[in-house]
């Protein structure tokens, strides 16, 4: 069962419980806006779901809501920041609107930062340097949940990365990946829904594979790709964490731990496309790229084949649409958050 939402109240009600929390007005705008994004792009793992999450670290102090950034490193084109336990998505942002900036003026830039929190979905950020002129790659590390190639201890994160580049008509291209077989979130998901996992996404906490989603929550998340996945995620913790001055590996903690600080790093590298060429050609450059790619014969009972980000584009139309549906253990949650919060639930669509 779900229930059916419009964006905008489910907007306006994520803000308002943040700004009860103690999150600035225009801080809680972003957060929320996040989380709704992700319900638009039919991503609901890094959706709503999400927002008890945040607020129960909040409330616990292990995430601040007052987000204060300290420029520790400036060299022009590479910054470091500290987030010192703010919000990952306001950090984030603050790093993009930073990023090209400092490539408008260099041509490419590097922004660091450390000690911050989970900021949602990377392309949730890489997208708004796209849509700036540039080109950008987005990598941040998280909680263990695979084990090293060969081990059966969580010792490495999902550690996703974005990269988005501009694609003139077509809007944006952009690809948004863990290192794992599936996002975590996912697995979240299925156990709010009483899903089932396919095989192959996890194995529970002794290695054995597992279409259990609660199982493997305590287990193990396996790599994309076999042993490619896991070498992707160490080094994604390389540039996320290690490189940064970040917590890394073991050390990071999830948004879904209430009471740990999470330390996690991200690292946003921008190239302004306008330092290479006009961007009236690099997004003709791009449309012919992608016009290449969809006009491919398509495969025996495939329809459509879609670049980077399509898909995102036509659910995002369907939801401002037709509503967002809530899986009923999210819209549970919620409600327990409205309640405890003072805040009114949202009405169905």
């Amino acid at each position: 069962m779900t229930r059916n939402l419009r964006p905008e109240p489910l907007l306006a009600f994520g803000q308002a419980v943040l700004e009860a929390h103690g999150v600035p007005e225009a801080d809680a705008r972003l957060l929320s806006d996040s989380l709704v994004a992700a319900e638009l792009w039919g991503h609901s793992s890094h959706g709503m779901l999400r927002l008890p999450w945040y607020v129960e670290r909040l409330r616990s102090g292990a995430m601040q809501a007052r987000t204060r950034s300290e420029t520790v490193l400036d060299h022009g084109a590479l910054v470091v920041l500290d987030g010192h336990d703010g919000i990952g998505q306001v950090l984030t942002a603050e790093a993009v609107q930073l990023g090209v900036a400092r490539a408008r003026s260099h041509g490419v830039s590097a922004v660091a930062v450390r000690h911050s929190n989970h900021f949602g979905t990377a392309a949730y950020f890489t997208r708004q340097a796209a849509e700036a002129g540039c080109v950008a790659l987005l990598a941040t590390n998280a909680s263990p949940a695979m084990a090293p190639w060969g081990g059966r201890e969580k010792r490495i994160g999902t550690n996703p990365w974005s990269i988005a580049a501009p694609a003139g008509a077509r809007g944006v291209a952009v690809m948004d990946i863990a290192n794992t077989a599936v996002a975590r979130g996912k697995i979240y998901l299925a156990a709010e829904r009483g899903q089932d996992i396919p095989a192959g996404w996890a194995a529970d906490d002794r290695g054995q594979p597992t279409t259990d989603a609660q199982a493997a929550i305590h287990g193990l998340i396996l790599p994309m790709a076999g042993h490619k996945g896991y070498v992707i995620s160490f080094m994604m913790d390389v540039l996320a964490g290690v490189l940064t001055g970040s917590h890394f590996g073991s050390q990071v903690a999830g948004p879904y731990e209430p009471n740990r600080r999470s330390g996690c790093g991200h690292m946003l590298i921008t190239i302004d496309i306008a330092a290479l060429m006009p961007r009236a050609d690099f997004e003709a450059r791009m449309q012919q790229l992608i016009d290449e790619v969809k006009t491919c014969p398509a495969a025996e009972g495939v329809q459509d084949i879609f670049f980077p980000g399509e898909l995102e584009a036509i659910h995002t139309a369907d939801h401002q649409q037709h509503g967002i549906d809530l899986a009923e253990q999210t819209w549970a949650s919620l409600a327990r958050l409205a309640e405890e919060s003072r805040v009114p639930l949202p009405p169905a669509a």
